[in-house]
């Protein structure tokens, strides 16, 4: 069947006029391998083979095992569900009533905050804690509605009010619920929760703190009751706008700043004072814990109660502004309206709204699942979150995401599996069915102190951006960029800036990657041996394992390391660093190597070793005219200059490839244009390519395609009757299970084989003693293909290849 298939794809090159051999890969691999085995016949044969489209589509397509499996991960609950306990169930009430007691009036508060009424607040709180636990992979995130949120879609209803002004807000927020919804669960069905790692932590930082300081100014007004009477102007201008009139409008502060200052300063009060007593008295912490955390519903309470007092006989005329009725139960339970008018009327703002669903879930359960030891899966917690905003418009829910401040409060509270949400939703329910007479009295002012609360909390301190400064200063200017928009502009302009700014960044920083010249230094490790093992002098024991790096007690023996020639990464530069050998070069890629930076890269090399080299044969220029304008060489008459060039031929060039990952066709052609250009410089000699720590084998297929990798079959020798030295790493099978040991004989798991070496001492090589010969007759096995000598394992090998083979070769062309 293979022979059939071959047939058929010879034929189709025929008729295409394909080469598929362009370089005479095949002949060149088997003539290595022939090679290889046949001057060491004691290491067992390997020959690679390239990956093949039909292994990746292979890899790709799903089994019905990998079905099952997919199926499985997206109910969670099932993998722990059986081993539910009393023990856990104890943590989670007690976990899911604080929460409950938390989400109730913040629900509520952030409705207001979305231009709703407050029992929608309720709605999206409970369907988010009662939905969430069977799609979850985080205990601790408690889903509900936020400030950021609430705000993003506030200014939605907002502009949807004046566009179709027949709709109601709550019919519109729900539409966009489902909206976002459908969107973030496909992400998460498609398993593209990686989509979010694009946004970096100073771009988060920098869109919560705008977010905070906005919504914060906001509800200033709402705090000191200057809205109260009448609408003097609107808290969704632009930030700076809104502190603007908040000062001009000080004179018309109402007894509603009575409610709403007092009360912030209570819970700031009763979140200070218990933390410093938990410090103080270590043993009580916990019990400060839970009276710093339920803070919240004591003050809400507290203030409803003075409300009621002072409000029970002038419900038509109350001193300050109150909450209102709120309806009993579910009185707005639907089908979600997805009229084409709706969804057009926000439709500009989607991508906002799906960033912020996004970004504060994805980064509090990551952050929470570091915390507390366990890894979140972030397409599964896309299912999660787009699962809940689909069903929550059902009930009359809004968008909602994780909540950072509720997740805290069920993180410290002792959670012990998502189960601790459905105690939160009964919760929620209670307040639904027996609470809604007493929310009639609750001071907005109070409210809006409870929202300034919270949402200051996200808001980064000095020392954080401080933080950033020193690890990236560039980042600090992103974060800066983010919150300042957020200001002036809003927090869907802030969210876009900070997203572009960063990707561009990123752009950026991969178009300017930059490459290294690396030289050879010879040192050795020095240091106090660990208590127990050997000291100076004093022999390990026979049951005693060191690292072979430590020889004799404290001091190792001497190895070469690879540092850039000019200490551009800050070692030490009175560490002599020299290119190791004359006309051979080290280049060490820093970043991936793909289309936007192969010029650069390449640009870089060629440039650097044009330098510090000559031209091989000076008369292979031509005749002037024939010459490149741009490399024109010595003028007429002047052939050879006064002085004789002393810099060296180019021989060879070894690239370290440890950074790359994947290659692409623009980066192997420019990679083959230099080949070419260098081997135009080289003539007669040969430029050799030399590849260190290629590790992705379709990498390794792209360079082979190009050429690379193997000695062409018109290359093999250098001279009539040579032949190339193989020299490869293998590994000693004997010893496979202490790799380490101190065992001189099998101490190294990749063992550098050299046949017919020479003294290296002046470039500082390992002393012949680190060469095996064939030594015992455990098995030996080479790491990577023998039919390919110019892909090494490191950087030593490939130096060790490249000096064995160039030391008994007189250059074509030396310049007298």
């Amino acid at each position: 069947m293979s022979s059939a298939w071959s047939k058929i794809g010879h034929g189709f090159a025929w008729f295409f006029d394909l080469e598929l051999d362009p370089y005479g890969q095949r002949e060149a691999e088997r003539n290595d391998s022939r090679n290889a085995s046949e001057s060491h016949p004691n290491v067992e044969p390997y020959d690679e083979r390239d990956p093949t489209a039909l292994d990746w589509i292979l890899g790709i397509t799903p089994t019905p095992r990998g079905i099952f499996q997919y199926l499985y991960r997206l109910f969670p609950f099932l993998h722990w569900i059986t081993k539910y306990n009393l023990t856990w169930f104890i943590g989670d009430l007690i976990a899911g009533v604080t929460v409950g007691a938390v989400v109730v009036p913040q629900g509520m508060a952030y409705a207001l905050l979305a231009g709703l009424e407050p029992q929608y607040g309720l709605y999206s709180s409970f369907m988010g804690v009662l939905i969430y636990w069977f799609f979850a992979t985080s205990k601790d995130i408690t889903i509900g509605p936020v400030a950021v949120m609430s705000t993003v879609t506030g200014g939605i209803v907002n502009t949807a009010a004046e566009v179709i002004p027949d709709v109601p807000g709550h019919v519109v927020a729900s539409a966009l619920a489902v909206i976002v919804g459908g969107i973030v669960t496909f992400l998460g069905l498609a398993r593209l929760g990686w989509v979010v790692d694009f946004i970096p932590l100073p771009s988060i930082a920098a869109f919560m703190t705008g977010s905070g300081i906005n919504i914060a100014v906001g509800q200033i007004p709402t705090v000191m009751g200057m809205n109260s009477k009448r609408r003097r102007f609107s808290t969704r201008d632009p930030t700076y706008q809104v502190i603007i009139n908040t000062l001009k409008n000080l004179p018309y502060t109402t007894i509603d700043a009575a409610m709403g200052l007092t009360a912030l300063l209570m819970l700031y009060i009763i979140r200070e004072t218990c933390a410093y007593l938990a410090k103080r008295y270590p043993h009580r912490a916990k019990t400060f814990f839970f009276v710093s955390t339920l803070r919240t519903a004591f003050v809400i309470l507290l203030y409803t109660g003075i409300s009621a007092g002072v409000n029970v006989y002038r419900r038509t005329d109350p001193l300050f502004s109150v909450l209102g009725e709120v309806p009993r139960g579910f009185q707005h339970a639907a089908v979600p309206d997805l009229d084409a008018r709706i969804i057009s009327s926000f439709v500009s703002e989607l991508p906002a709204a799906v960033i912020v669903v996004l970004i504060e879930h994805i980064s509090i359960s990551k952050s929470f699942g570091r915390v507390n030891n366990y890894v979140i899966d972030p397409s599964q917690e896309l299912v999660a979150i787009g699962v809940t905003n689909l069903l929550g418009p059902f009930l009359g829910g809004y968008p909602a995401t994780g909540s950072f401040s509720r997740t805290a409060i069920k993180s410290k509270a002792g959670v012990r599996t998502p189960f601790a949400g459905v105690i939160t939703a009964v919760v929620v329910l209670l307040a639904l069915y027996a609470l809604t007479a007493v929310f009639w009295y609750i001071p907005q002012a109070s409210m809006s102190a409870v929202i300034v609360h919270a949402v200051l909390d996200v808001v980064s301190p000095p020392r954080i951006v401080y933080q950033f400064w020193r690890v990236s200063p560039l980042e600090v200017i992103i974060f800066l960029a983010g919150v300042l928009v957020t200001i002036f502009d809003g927090i869907e302009d802030g969210i876009y800036t900070t997203v572009c700014i960063s990707f561009v960044v990123f752009v950026f920083r991969l178009f300017q990657a930059k490459g290294r010249f690396l030289g050879v230094a010879k040192i050795r490790t020095i240091g106090d041996v660990r208590t127990g093992t050997a000291s100076e002098g004093q022999p390990l024991s026979p049951d005693q394992k060191a690292p072979a790096s430590l020889k004799g007690g404290s001091v190792s023996t001497y190895r070469n390391i690879f540092l850039p020639i000019d200490h551009e990464d800050n070692s030490n530069p009175e560490v002599v660093v020299t290119h190791p050998y004359p006309g051979v070069f080290i280049y060490q890629f820093s970043e991936l190597f793909n289309y936007p930076n192969a010029n650069r890269y390449l640009d870089q090399l060629s440039t650097g070793i044009f330098k510090v080299t000559r031209r091989t044969d000076p008369a292979s220029l031509g005749k002037l005219g024939d010459r490149p304008w741009n490399d024109p060489g010595p003028r007429k008459g002047k052939e050879l200059p006064e002085e004789p060039d002393v810099r060296p031929t180019l021989r060879a060039i070894i690239l370290d490839c440890s950074a790359i990952n994947n290659v692409d066709v623009t980066s192997v052609q420019a990679l083959i244009d230099v080949r070419n250009q260098l081997d135009k410089y080289a003539q007669p000699d040969t430029v050799e390519w030399h590849f260190a720590n290629v590790r992705n084998p379709w990498t390794r297929r792209a360079f082979t395609a190009a050429g690379f990798g193997f000695i062409l079959p018109n290359q093999g020798d250098a001279e009539p009757g040579r032949r190339w030295k193989s020299i490869f790493s293998v590994a000693d099978l004997a010893d496979a299970a202490s790799p380490l040991s101190s065992n001189d004989k099998f101490g190294r798991a990749a063992t550098a084989e050299k046949f017919g070496g020479r003294n290296d001492e002046e470039i500082g090589a390992l002393p012949p003693a680190s060469i095996n010969d064939s030594e015992g007759s455990s098995r030996q096995v080479p790491i990577y293909g023998l039919n390919r000598p110019f892909f090494h394992a490191d950087l030593q090998e490939a130096l060790d290849a490249v000096l064995e083979n160039i030391g008994d070769q007189t250059p074509a062309f030396i310049k007298s």
